[in-house]
Parts: C-alpha cells; structure tokens; sequence
C-alpha cells in the first residue's frame, strides 16, 4: 500500500494510494465510459444502423433498465459466493456483452445486447462499495468508497470527450471496444490485487430483502431519487442551457463538459473526505443544501458565461460529492444486507436520473427557458434536504453496525 503524508493545520494525516482499490476504480471506468459515451454517438448509431434518434436513445433505456432489474436480481443470488469472485464475474458479463455491442449487427440485437450490459452494472456497484469499506481503515469507508468512483467520474472527465471524438472521427463500434478493452484490464487487476474476503453462508435472497421493511432505509433511498434527481434537472439540459442562455458556443461545449467532469472528480474525493470527518448525515445535508443554493445560482445567473462556467464545474463537484456518504448512510441502515442496500442504491440513482430529466423537461414544454429546469432542481434538492435533515435527527447518532467493520481476509496481501 502506498501512502501520501499531507500536512494540514499542523496536523498530518494519511491518504492512501491503496493498489487493492485499483481494480474496483477501473471497473467503475469502464461503466462510467459505456453509460455516459452513448449519448453524443446517438446520431452516428442512429445512421449506421438506419434508425431514428429517438429509437437510438431506446439503447440508453435498455442499458437503464438492465441497471434497475439487474442490481437486486444478481446481487440476490451470489450474496453467498465470495466478494472477489462475484465482482470477477460482474466485470467478465459487462466485458463481453460490451464487446458483442461493437459487432451487433442490427438495431434489434443491439437493444438486448444493450440491457445485458446493464446488468452487471448496478450489482458491480454494490458489491464494490461494501468491499472498499471492508479494505478501508476505521474512519476511512467514506473516502474508500470515493476512490472507488474516482473511476467513474475520471470516465465523465477524460474518457467520455476522447471515446466521443474516437467514434465520431472513425466509427462508433471503437468506442464499446474500447469499453471491452477496458474491462480486460479490470479483470486482470481484480485478479491480481483484490483481497480475498469472507462471505456470509448463512444469507439468501428473500433474507437480503429485509432492509426494505425498515424505515430508515426508504429514507435514504428517498433523499437518493429525490434529493439527488435536482442535479439532473440542470445536467440533463446543460448542452441547450450553455449555448441559449450562457451562449457557449457548440464546438466548445466539449470543453464545458470536461470543467464539469473535472468538478466530479474533486466532488467525489472531497465528498468522501468530509464524510469520514463530519459524519455521513452531516455531509448529506450539508451538500444538499450547497445544491440547492446552486442550482438556484444557475437559474438566476446562468446569462452570465464565467458565472455560468463556475457554477458548471461546481454542480459538477456537488453531483459526485453525495456518493460516498450517502451510500454509507445506506449500509448503515441495512447492517446485514449491505451489498444489496448498495445495489438498491444503484437504482435510485438511476431513478433520479430519470426523474430529474423528467421533471426538468416540463417547463420546457410549457416554453419556458433552458434555465427553468434548475428551478425545478431547486425545489427536488429542497424536499431532499428535509428529509435528510429529518433522518440526520433521528438516525444521525447512530454507531455503523458490527458488520460493517468486518476485516478483509488477505489485506496484507
């Protein structure tokens, strides 16, 4: 394990480069690359495979919907084989039906190809968020978890424009074998350096479903759809947002999307920093309250083009600050179901990636401006933070469970 000694207020503490998170880092990547590259190759697949936009965007439902139904399904029947096999297998289902993407030959084919990458997707997630707490010290769960999607936000940051410009310069079926490429790598690293770690015999599906009847649970789930969703609101239209409002030009929308992806991942680790630090509660209300005051900075101020810019890559900061804390607060409410709480949690993300690019299109259509969308964000982020505050009161003094502290088997290895 590597670390970096950093001085801060006279104090020192450790920030570990730990080879062992590596993998789960490029497994999340990987995911990052495939989910989010689709979206500006859909007129290159819509006119290689002879079909219409809007039947081109039906990949990216099937890939959502693959997420939703594959989470909970494929979390619930290997909760009893071991974490390092299971995420080997996750990767090795989303390596090859990403690589069939690239030589699907009809739209038809394509579609299925596109929900069996799915799959794997939220399930991978769970599996490795309950595994980066399990390596981390005590006190470090946040931050691990955060090192974990520093893959995924790298993904919006570097991969995404350069699989973009790779597709649109030569042909789109490079970019999911790039993805496959990708995903060779995870599964050589899980491999190699991934922990072996115990396992939970006595467990089944029906067991791993019990968090669902607790309270505490659809709580965080809750602030997850809702809370989260606003900053969909404002993603989900950034491109006519920026050029209409902002009046950034197209061709360099490119550059605005890397300032946001730039923002995710400073969000991501920083989010994991206060988490450990704060407390999980603390830090969800804490940044869901800043989003609001963003979001509601983006609907006043969004005219401006450097206000506009700086509260880009702020959103951007804010939109991968929650992972971490958010998803402890999660295994905190499910102790002895864990890696399904965090699959769980997968789906409600993608909930309120869908909900809040719902939601945000409704002014639109009543012809309002592209800034409007965020106002919608505002109110989402607002009910979100009132229920966070509202588990923070009743929940926020609670200890993890036991179980959450159960060491890794081979962490010396």
């Amino acid at each position: 394990m590597l670390v970096v000694t950093v001085s801060l207020h006279k104090k020192e503490f450790k920030m570990g480069i730990d080879k062992r998170i590596i993998p789960l880092a490029i497994g999340g990547l990987g995911i990052g690359t495939t989910e989010f590259t689709v979206m500006g190759l859909l007129p290159d697949i819509a006119k290689s495979l002879q079909i219409s936009i809007p039947e081109a965007g039906h990949l990216i439902s099937a890939y959502a919907l693959g997420v939703v139904i594959g989470a909970p399904l494929l979390i619930g029947y290997s909760v009893k084989f071991a974490p390092k096999k299971v995420l080997i297998a996750l990767m090795m289902i989303f390596t090859i039906f990403n690589a069939l993407s690239a030589i699907a030959p009809d739209y038809t084919l394509m579609l299925v190809i596109r929900f069996l990458s799915g799959l794997p997707h939220g399930a991978f997630f769970g599996v490795g968020t309950v595994v980066a707490a399990r390596m981390a010290g005590k006190g470090k769960e946040a931050f691990y978890i955060s090192l974990m999607f520093t893959g995924l936000t790298i993904a919006n940051l570097a991969m995404v424009p350069l699989v973009t410009y790779i597709g649109h310069t030569f042909h789109w079926r490079w970019y999911f074998a790039i993805v496959g490429v990708i995903g060779l790598f995870a599964l050589l690293f899980l491999k190699l350096w991934l922990p072996a770690m115990e396992t939970n015999q006595d467990t089944h599906f029906m067991e791993e479903l019990k968090f669902l009847k607790k309270k505490q649970a659809w709580l965080v789930l809750m602030i997850t759809a809702i809370g989260f969703g606003g900053l969909f609101t404002w993603f989900s239209y950034i491109t006519p947002l920026m050029t209409v409002v902002s009046g950034i030009k197209e061709s360099h929308m490119a550059y605005v999307m890397i300032l946001a992806g730039a923002g995710m991942v400073v969000g991501n680790l920083v989010g994991g920093y206060l988490s450990d630090r704060l407390s999980p509660e603390k830090t969800c209300a804490l940044l869901l309250f800043l989003m609001m005051i963003s979001l509601t900075g983006v609907f006043l101020l969004s005219e401006y083009q450097n206000v506009s810019l700086t509260l880009t890559f702020i959103c951007g900061a804010l939109s991968m600050s929650v992972a971490a804390p958010i998803n402890i607060m999660m295994m905190k409410a499910a102790p002895k179901s864990e890696m399904m709480a965090a699959a769980f949690m997968q789906a409600a993300f993608n909930i309120a990636n869908a909900m809040g690019a719902f939601l945000g299109g409704i002014p639109l259509e009543k012809g309002y401006s592209y800034n409007y969308p965020s106002l919608v964000g505002v109110v989402m982020t607002f009910i979100g933070l009132i229920i966070a505050v509202r588990y923070k009161y009743v929940y926020g003094s609670q200890s993890p469970d036991e179980n959450m502290d159960v060491e890794c088997v081979t962490c010396d290895k």
